[in-house]
Order: C-alpha cells, then sequence, then structure tokens
C-alpha cells in the first residue's frame, strides 16, 4: 500500500483527497497547507487523517509519493529537491487537471442520478409490478407495485438471487434462451395470480447484460369471474332447492308479481305457474289480505298470518320477509304452511311426547338437590341400591321427590338403556290396574283390543318399572304383585300360561305401612318383599338447612316458565320460609316460590317478603270443633277450613286408603289427590 503526503488542501488537493479516499490502495499519511481554514484540512480532520503546516518533516516518515496541489512552482521546486530518491512527486498541473476531471465525473455522476431517480420514480408509479436482474441472476431493481404484489421489500432483496424473492421464476430462463415470454400466467407463493411478460436487456453491441419481468395482479379479476360463475350455480341450485322443498314457497318481485313458485304451493293452494306467473301477489287469495304486498310497502317481515288460499280455500298460516339487496328492496319470500297438517302433526308430537315421558327416566341424582346430613344419607343408600338388582321402597311425605328419586335409581343402574314405565296405583281404577299391569289377551273381556295388549311389566322387561303409591293397591292386586316378585313371571287377564320377565320394580308410599299391615289393609309377606331396601326420604321440615339450595335450583326452573329474570331471594324472605313447617314439602316450597314471582315486577331480579304468601301451618289431625274459627275469617275460609277437615274425617274412617276415600266422597280420584294437595292433608 502506497503512502501518499497531499501538500496544498484548496480546491485541487480537496478533490484529490475525496479521491484518495475511495480507494483502497492508498494511505493518505498527512495533508499540508499554510492556511488552517483550508477546506482539505478539515475534511481529512473528519476522516482522521493527520494535518500540519510543514511538509519536510513528512518527506522524513516512508512517504511514497508527494501531490503537490497548491500551484506554487517554488513549492513544487522545494519538494523535488528535498524528496528522497524513492519519493514521486506530481506537480499541481497535474493536480489541477484531476480535479477538473473529478468535478466533471460528478456533475455527470448527479445527471445520471437524476435521469435514474425520474425513470425510478415513473416505474414505481405504474400499477404493474417490475423487477430487474443483471446476466448474473442478481435483483437490481423492484418498483412498488411489485413490493405490494409479492408482500415483500426492495431493501431485503436488492443484489441477491432472484430465485430468493420468487422461487417459482422464469427469468433465469430467459437469461440462458434469450427469448422473451409474453403474458404467462404464475401462481406466486402467496397464492396471488399473475400475468407475467419477461424479455432479455441486450446492450448495442449485441452483449446479454439482464432481464426483466412485468407483471400484473389478476387474482381480484379471476375471482370475479368465479363469483359471476358462483351466482349462476347458486341461481340453479336455490331454485332446485325451493322446487324441492316440502314447504310452499312463493316469490314475487318489488313490484308484487308472481316469479316462482314450487311444486308444494301447488299442491297447497291448487294454482299452477300460469296461474301465478307473472300475476299480482293478491292472485292466490280467497281471504285476507296480501303479506307480499304488506312487505313490500314496509320492508319488515311478517310471521303466523292466518288466510285462505286458492279455489278450495285452503286455510294456512303464512310467513313472508322482504328480499333486500344494498338497501334496495328486490321482491319478498312467502312459506305458506297447510293449518291442517300442523294441527296433524302437533297431535302426533303430543303423542310422541307422551310415550317419551313414559319410557324415558328424565332426572338423575344431580337433580336431587340438598347437602344436608338426612338428605346426603338418602341419596347414599339410592346409588348403593341402584348398582344392585334389589327392590326398593322410596318411603316419604308427600311431595318430598320419591318420584325423582326412581329416576335417578333407573339412570343410576345398568339398565339405564332400555325403558322406565311409571304407574300411579292410586290413579287407575281397580278395574283396569290389573289389565294395565298385566296385560290380557284376545277376547278377553268386552271390549278387549283385537289381538291383545302388552301390559306395562311386559313393556318395561329389561328395564325398570315404577309403582308409586303402592299401599294403595287392593289384597287382590298386592297378592298378583308377590307373585311377580317371587316367581319373576307375570299372566295376562284371560290367559293361562306365566310370561316370564326381567323387570327392576322400585316402589315409593306416603302410607305407614306397618300401620297398614295390623289393620290388614297390607300384606304382610308383600311388604318383606318390598323392604329389602328401604330408603327414607327426608322431609323439607326435617332438613331446612337445605332451603336456599332448593329455592336456588327452584328459581331458573320458574324464570323459563314464565319468562322472568330473577336472580335470587332476600334473607328477611328466606328467613320467613325458613320458620315454615312445609307439610306439602318441595311440592308447597316450589307453589309458593311460583306464586311470589308471578305477582313481581318484570324488572325486579330479588324475591322480597312482601311477595311471599302468608304461611299458615295445618294441624294434620281431627279437629276439635269450629270454634277454632277467628271472628275475621271469611265465609269462603270458614266452608274450605270446612272441607278440609270433612275430607280428613273420611280419609280417617278408610284406614287412610285414598281409593277408598274418594269413593266414599263420591269425587274422583284426582279430584281427592287436588284437594289433598291444596289442604295439605297428608
Amino acid at each position: 500500500m502506497k503512502r501518499v503526503l497531499i501538500v496544498g488542501a484548496g480546491k485541487g488537493g480537496s478533490a484529490l483527497l475525496n479521491l484518495l479516499l475511495e480507494t483502497e490502495r492508498m494511505e493518505i499519511a498527512a495533508v499540508i497547507d499554510i492556511d488552517e481554514n483550508a477546506k482539505g484540512l478539515k475534511l481529512a480532520t473528519i476522516s482522521g487523517i493527520p494535518v500540519g503546516s510543514d511538509w519536510k518533516a513528512w518527506l522524513k516518515r516512508d512517504i511514497d509519493i508527494v501531490i503537490e496541489a497548491t500551484g506554487n512552482e517554488r513549492v513544487l521546486k522545494d519538494i523535488v529537491s528535498e524528496r528522497p530518491r524513492k519519493t514521486v512527486v506530481i506537480p499541481g498541473s497535474v493536480a489541477y487537471i484531476i480535479s477538473e476531471l473529478l468535478n466533471e465525473k460528478e456533475s455527470l455522476l448527479k445527471e445520471l442520478q437524476h435521469q435514474t431517480n425520474r425513470q425510478e420514480l415513473l416505474l414505481n408509479h405504474i400499477h404493474d409490478g417490475m423487477i430487474v436482474i443483471d446476466e448474473r441472476e442478481r435483483i437490481q431493481f423492484i418498483n412498488k407495485s411489485a413490493e405490494r404484489i409479492l408482500h415483500k421489500t426492495r431493501k431485503q432483496f436488492q443484489g441477491r438471487n432472484i430465485t430468493e424473492l420468487v422461487e417459482t421464476t422464469r427469468l433465469p430462463h430467459v437469461l440462458q434462451t434469450q427469448r422473451k415470454e409474453v403474458n404467462q400466467k404464475l401462481v406466486l407463493e402467496n397464492r396471488k395470480k399473475v400475468v407475467s411478460t419477461r424479455i432479455p436487456i441486450i446492450n448495442e453491441i449485441g452483449e446479454l447484460v439482464g432481464a426483466f419481468a412485468v407483471f400484473k395482479d389478476i387474482t381480484e379479476v379471476v375471482k370475479l369471474a368465479e363469483e359471476n360463475t358462483d351466482l349462476n350455480e347458486i341461481k340453479t341450485m336455490l331454485e332446485a332447492i325451493i322446487r324441492s322443498s316440502d314447504e310452499a314457497i312463493s316469490v314475487v318481485d318489488e313490484n308484487g308479481n308472481g316469479l316462482m313458485i314450487n311444486p308444494a304451493y301447488t299442491r297447497i293452494t291448487g294454482l299452477k305457474e300460469k296461474d301465478v306467473i307473472g300475476f299480482p301477489a293478491t292472485v292466490d287469495i280467497s281471504e285476507g289480505e296480501s303479506m307480499h304486498m304488506k312487505v313490500l310497502q314496509t320492508r319488515r317481515a311478517v310471521r303466523g298470518v292466518r288466510m285462505k288460499v286458492g279455489p278450495s280455500e285452503k286455510e294456512v298460516i303464512v310467513n313472508v320477509a322482504p328480499v333486500i339487496v344494498h338497501g334496495v328492496i328486490k321482491g319478498s319470500v312467502g312459506v305458506l304452511h297447510d293449518v291442517t297438517e300442523i294441527q296433524s302433526l302437533t297431535k302426533e308430537l303430543k303423542r310422541a311426547r307422551q310415550i317419551i315421558r313414559n319410557l324415558e327416566a328424565r332426572y338423575t341424582f344431580d337433580d336431587i338437590i340438598g347437602s344436608s346430613s338426612e338428605m346426603k344419607l338418602a341419596l347414599e343408600q339410592a346409588r348403593v341400591g341402584a348398582k344392585t338388582p334389589a327392590t326398593v321402597l322410596l318411603r316419604g311425605e308427600s311431595g318430598t321427590g320419591k318420584e325423582l328419586f326412581a329416576h335417578a335409581i333407573h339412570n343410576e343402574s345398568d339398565r339405564k338403556h332400555n325403558k322406565f314405565i311409571r304407574v300411579n296405583c292410586a290413579a287407575i281404577v281397580e278395574s283396569l290396574l290389573e289389565s294395565e299391569l298385566f296385560g290380557y289377551e284376545d277376547g278377553a273381556f268386552t271390549g278387549a283390543k283385537r289381538g291383545g295388549k302388552k301390559g306395562l311389566f311386559e313393556e318395561a322387561n329389561h328395564g325398570s318399572i315404577f309403582l308409586d303409591e303402592v299401599g294403595e293397591l287392593s289384597l287382590n292386586m298386592q297378592a298378583k304383585l308377590l307373585r311377580v316378585l317371587q316367581e319373576h313371571e307375570i299372566v295376562r287377564v284371560g290367559a293361562s300360561k306365566p310370561i316370564s320377565i326381567d323387570v327392576r320394580i322400585i316402589t315409593a308410599t306416603n302410607v305407614n305401612l306397618e300401620k297398614a299391615i295390623m289393620n290388614h289393609t297390607f300384606r304382610e309377606d308383600l311388604y318383606y318383599r318390598l323392604n329389602k331396601l328401604p330408603i327414607f326420604i327426608p322431609s323439607v321440615k326435617e332438613r331446612r338447612s337445605d332451603l336456599p339450595e332448593l329455592i336456588q335450583h327452584i328459581i331458573p326452573k320458574i324464570n323459563m316458565d314464565y319468562g322472568r329474570n330473577v336472580r335470587a331471594i332476600s334473607d328477611e324472605a328466606l328467613d320467613n320460609l325458613m320458620n315454615y313447617d312445609w307439610p306439602g314439602n318441595v311440592r308447597e316450597l316450589e307453589n309458593v316460590i311460583s306464586r311470589a314471582m308471578i305477582f313481581m315486577d318484570m324488572n325486579e331480579e330479588v324475591i322480597t317478603k312482601k311477595y311471599i304468601p302468608e304461611l299458615r301451618s295445618h294441624a294434620i289431625g281431627p279437629p276439635d270443633s269450629f270454634s277454632k274459627l277467628k271472628e275475621e275469617n271469611s265465609l269462603q275460609h270458614a266452608m274450605e277450613e270446612f272441607e278440609r277437615d270433612y275430607i280428613y274425617n273420611i280419609y280417617e274412617q278408610n284406614n287412610f286408603n285414598k281409593t277408598k276415600t274418594a269413593k266414599t266422597l263420591n269425587i274422583s280420584i284426582r279430584n281427592l289427590y287436588y284437594k289433598m294437595e291444596k289442604y295439605h292433608i297428608d
């Protein structure tokens, strides 16, 4: 590396300094000038080069070249005379010429840069993307549109190989073949679709110096074309769906003229396309106003409107909705439902629900609320019992939840996927109870169904049967039930051949069976068969600590029934309920909470004491006399008191047998249950 000493830091010296700073083969040892403010000295200082005013001292420091840039003949002669023999001296005139040439070069470079900037500005403003590469496949230029289309930046890829920017590029192929490619499709890595033209760059002497590609993003154009195709397909599909639908559909335009109907519409109304298409929407109405026209006027949908349509005046329910595109109404669509068909389906649905209710267990142990020690014991016994095939006897007062336990036991057992049949032994007349439980043969009695009928025990085969109010069975029926428990078989009414069955029997009663045995109204041998796994369900009075949980469980259920939004009960109201005996148990509690929520305002969320009805404990037992009635009681109250006491007396005279009590009072068993629940008689 040559060491250079520049003497003179004026215009020429500064130009030479700039030139030498850009080369790696020259080391500038120092810059010398007697003028401390010379431009070259400042530049040298900034560049970290030593400066001074005495050039003679530097000649002794291994200087290879001295550039005399002062233009002073005397200085040049002194340097030549003082220099070592190996040091080369370049006169100032040469330095001046070099300076001029450098200035001219700088001007030319600026002009070239200006032109390049103008070209780059122009290329950056075209919508198409452009990429330029050299003969070695290195990227020289990427315009703004190319950056946008490729989702890449120029700074990242300038000077790098084109394949790093676009893996699927064909620009290298264009370099090899030196042949252009016009309007070629290409899918980029970012899934954009482009059309590209690629052209080789050849200079004026025929040398290949690079290639460039110009490409246009056609993703949106292709998408629009595909959407247009899809719209036609969707239209065809919608027409096919409308025509194949079992719902009667009619479509009208913005003026209310018919556009389309389907075969289901013709089937209901009796009108064909020739009668409707192109005609006003009122053409099919025989009674009522056109909902199509109403919807077109109001721009609002209508639902559940009854009217009569067609020549046969078919009664239908109509739902019509507007078709609005970008805020402009384009027509409306109507759906007609045959009222007679709806009524038929409703009946079928009710029947299906009834069947499901009869064949399914709906509750599990999770639905039984209570954390008191009494309830925990009952639940633990029930869970243990569910895992065994043993007969379960659920005992407890009316309204304690015996049926819930029966459901839960079935759902917890290995029979949960089979039928669960419920039978209220007190609700079926004794003359029909045997045929309902055991079934009957063809011709077994007058009015018997042809071919006979399965009994409920057969229906429940491999499943469970829940016999509620088992204490109300007559002695004759008790004997037949005992045979089922002992032999695991039943005999249909009118048949002689027994039928084997595999049924889990769950029973429930609120009758004191031990007292009934003493009164000879319940068989002792049946009692021992049923009492293998007795579960005593505590009354609400015995588990008052569960009241808050029970109430919080009841509130959401009543919210759903009455459309309320109640969240909780106040402490004052809860204290009031905690001090009540609850002779009607959970059933009475639900009744009280339900009545309270009915009288609350729609926006109230907490049950307060003022909504709790007056709770009056009823003494269960025979009345002493009517003297207990207070003077302020109304006539209605006095009559209810008398009715309650009279029913209780008859109930006691019949050894607390509900069926006999109903017969004595000459009322239905259902009516008796209602009155006993009303007056809390148990």
